[in-house]
């Protein structure tokens, strides 16, 4: 069962200007700042890296649409990593932990359109950063927005939020998109995020509600497979996806909840890919429907000067 996480365990409000008195820096409980990649094929990538001090960290880029690179939650490592590695991959949706998809395409090639569209590989320029200490709830965020040309000619401005208690093992992505042209578009948004080893790993079980939407079983003496699984798409009437893995040898087991705005994004999509050196389970909320080609259904119709507003939350336990 996935319990929330308080924020500086059960620490009343009043209590916390004594903080400073107990720590050099309070940056040593729970911390946001920027960094940049030394080495390796993502040498100079721009990160921004997130402790709650509850066992959460993760890597946020802030050169590609303000998504997480990579995330660990009390030391184990959650998402997949692609040996090439972000800025030069040409497997976009695979580049990093959480991947946004959109705004013109989330799924395959369509009407001249790359598949899972460009947003990934959109820069973003930051509003706000930082650690709030006086806040109801004390957190770290990081806010940008991203300024994406749609194929029609018009122009949607995307503002993101992701923001992480302090002291707690939960994240929250709020996304606002507005048409700021003065013609219409169609907008799409999948959220592609890439679960690796060793949570991806035999015994893990994920769950919508109180369906089971996929597991991982022992592959025993079966060959391991040439090709990913088809995605499959189904809506969620407000229900949470729940994954868990239990304990597995010297790892110890770990569930994730997922949560989202059901009016928004009413869809989840989910994906395998079990082929050796792959091993990614991906679940995707989404805004629109799959078809049998695997294209996208219709998506969300902004007129001019009108918003979209969704939200997600993922924490660990």
């Amino acid at each position: 069962m996935i319990q929330s996480h308080a924020p500086m365990p059960d620490m009343p409000r009043a209590a916390r200007h004594r903080l400073p008195d107990m720590v050099g820096d309070l940056r040593q409980l729970a911390s946001v700042q920027r960094i940049a990649l030394r080495d390796g094929p993502d040498a100079g990538q721009p990160l921004i890296a997130f402790s709650t001090g509850g066992g959460l960290t993760f890597d946020v880029k802030e050169n590609a649409s303000l998504d997480i690179r990579s995330l660990h939650y009390r030391g184990i490592p959650v998402g997949w990593r692609h040996p090439a590695g972000d800025q030069h991959n040409r497997e976009r949706a695979l580049t990093g932990f959480l991947v946004t998809c959109g705004l013109e395409n989330v799924r395959a090639p369509r009407d001249g359109m790359a598949q899972h569209g460009t947003l990934a590989l959109s820069p973003v320029r930051l509003t706000g950063l930082g650690e709030d200490w006086d806040a109801a709830v004390p957190h770290l965020h990081v806010t940008g927005e991203i300024t994406h040309p749609m194929p029609c000619g018009a122009v949607l401005r995307l503002r993101r939020r992701l923001s992480a208690p302090i002291g707690g093992a939960s994240l929250t992505i709020e996304d606002e998109v507005t048409n700021v042209s003065a013609l219409p578009a169609e907008m799409m948004i999948l959220y592609h995020l890439n679960f690796g080893f060793p949570l991806a790993a035999p015994g893990c079980e994920v769950r919508l509600g109180a369906d089971r939407l996929m597991g991982i079983d022992a592959a025993g003496d079966q060959p391991p497979p040439s090709t990913p699984d088809v995605p499959h798409c189904r809506e969620t009437h407000g229900a949470a996806i729940t994954l868990h893995r239990p304990p597995l040898g010297s790892w110890p087991g770990i569930g994730a909840r997922l949560t989202t705005r059901g009016d928004t994004l009413p869809y989840i999509q989910t994906w395998r890919d079990a082929r050796p050196a792959r091993n990614i389970l991906a679940l995707e909320p989404v805004n629109c429907d799959l078809r049998p080609d695997g294209t996208s259904g219709p998506g969300t119709r902004l007129a001019p000067g009108a918003t979209w507003h969704s939200s997600l939350t993922l924490s660990f336990d």
